[in-house]
């Protein structure tokens, strides 16, 4: 018998607590796997665990580059591929947005390692994406600011500004408005799609927390299982109550909130290792999806 879901904001031990309750796991990579610098143990643990026990994990992420340089980032942070079943990224589905508008030639904002995103679009369709300059593109695709370690949304003000004036739509390759690269906080492309909206321009969002990427994650679920999936046994797991637990909510599947993550210096400030609820309560309130269940760090 399928256990009841217990009520919102239970503190967890360890995810075998829960596990049975569960066949699929929709679990976030950069805060809750790996803090860009290395791998949680406990947390690779979790899984290989998780899937041990007949359970799929699929990898979730708002990385705006395709999966397979997210499966070599993780290679060379040591995580074994038996962590995981598969990997969607907001990178797969940017290449989809892009593919709808053919040849239109595109002004691309991001570092240079994010140009594998256009070598998947060449793949898919045979058509080699056009990139322009700000003054012809049709279009704008944001994989997150050229140089994250020096510049903030400030730097990008006049692009924005003249981006608006021509009213070209903003494909924002990645949602997460910053993310922790080892203890530094860095801007990642949802942070230009918000200011770009505040000026009124149009953003269209491939990642966390929009329907596309969980409608991905949940056919990859169902290839891994070989059986439809049933949300009811499904478990999202994040740090990002915008993204992650957002996400989880509109999906109608229960979320564990990861509290060592992104939000770590409101939910531990004195780095303890227990969440207060009344703490996290007043955090949560008024913001999108509430968790089921939270935990500092993922473990078994």
């Amino acid at each position: 018998m399928i256990q009841s879901t217990p009520a919102p904001t239970e503190i967890l031990k360890g995810l075998s607590q829960i596990a049975s309750r569960y066949d699929v796991l929709l679990c976030d990579i950069w805060g809750v796997v790996h803090d860009g610098e290395a791998h949680h143990r406990r947390a690779v643990a979790a899984l290989q665990a998780f899937r041990a026990k007949g359970g799929v994990v699929v990898l979730i992420t708002n990385a705006p580059r395709p999966r397979q340089p997210i499966i070599d980032q993780l290679d060379e942070f040591k995580v074994p591929r038996d962590a995981y079943d598969a990997i969607v990224t907001s990178g797969d589905v940017t290449v989809g947005l892009i593919e709808e508008r053919g040849t239109a030639p595109l002004y691309h904002i991001g570092p240079e390692r994010d140009l594998a995103l256009f070598d998947e679009v060449r793949e898919a369709t045979g058509l080699t994406p056009t990139l322009a300059a700000l003054e012809s593109a049709e279009f704008v695709v944001c994989t997150g600011l050229y140089d994250d370690e020096t510049e903030t949304p400030h730097d990008y003000a006049g692009s924005l500004q003249k981006m608006r004036d021509r009213n070209l739509p903003f494909i924002c390759a990645n949602p997460d408005i910053v993310v922790h690269r080892g203890t530094t906080l860095l801007y990642c492309a949802g942070a230009l799609a918000q200011a770009y909206t505040q000026l009124g321009g149009e953003a269209i969002y491939a990642g966390k927390p929009y329907p596309p990427i969980y409608a991905r994650a949940l056919s990859l679920a169902a290839q891994s299982s070989r059986a439809p999936i049933d949300k009811s046994r499904v478990l999202a797991i994040g740090d990002a109550l915008a993204t992650d637990m957002a996400g989880a909510a509109h999906l109608g599947v229960d979320a564990l909130l990861i509290t060592g993550g992104i939000h770590r210096h409101i939910l531990h400030p004195d780095e303890g290792e227990a969440v207060q609820l009344h703490v996290l309560a007043q955090f949560i309130a008024d913001k999108p999806g509430d968790p089921t269940y939270v935990m500092r760090e993922l473990a078994w």
